[in-house]
């Protein structure tokens, strides 16, 4: 019986076990030019950094990437952007409670969709950057996660090549090691409990 407790109690732990904890990051404002030579932002504030969030008027950090050329579709209708030479940056100012200095230095890995989201022929344009991303996280660990930064201009000022930065929401995947050896750990005590009770019987 006691064997069969512990064997229910491993089959439930062991799920929970095997998800990562998570990061979310959220950054707002500053702009980003936007050409077939790729999209490239400056000035945007980290507002958000896993549950802390800048005061009023305040900002965390601030948040810098920029894609590789545009490599199908167009700036106008949509597309996607290549991954070659891209960046995605964290910078933290660490007075909030969040690391000071780079939380987050990696790249975009693959196609970098763009996206119009807004009605084809509006004055108003609306685009969303989303992608994949992956490098180091200030702890040392390589992470990899998904960023989407929902942009805005209007169709004079996307044929100079200017955008504006609304909100950009990033997740970033951490893995446990030590969480990870346990599901081993567990997973092998599993395999030798039924290998126990089924020679026995």
């Amino acid at each position: 019986m006691r064997r069969v407790l512990v064997l229910a109690l491993l089959a439930l732990a062991l799920p929970m076990a095997a998800w990562a904890d998570g990061i979310t990051l959220v950054n707002e404002y500053g702009g980003v030019n936007v050409t077939d030579s790729g999209v490239f932002s400056h000035g945007s504030e980290l507002k958000q950094f896993n549950g802390i969030v800048a005061p009023a008027g305040r900002s965390l950090g601030s948040v810098t990437f920029n894609t590789g050329v545009l490599a199908t579709g167009s700036i106008q209708t949509g597309g996607t952007f290549s991954a070659t030479g891209s960046s995605f940056v964290v910078i933290g100012v660490g007075k909030y409670g969040e690391p000071k200095g780079t939380i987050f230095s990696g790249a975009f890995v693959g196609p970098i969709d763009w996206t119009l989201t807004s009605p084809p022929g509006s004055k108003n344009l609306t685009y969303t950057l989303s992608g994949s991303i992956q490098g180091m996280l200030y702890t040392g660990r390589i992470v990899s996660g998904t960023t989407t930064q929902n942009i805005f201009t209007v169709a004079g000022q996307l044929q100079q090549g200017i955008g504006h930065i609304r909100v950009g929401t990033t997740n970033l995947s951490v893995p446990e090691p030590g969480t990870l050896g346990l599901l081993g750990t567990g997973l092998v005590g599993i395999a030798g409990m039924f290998r126990r009770k089924l020679i026995g019987a």
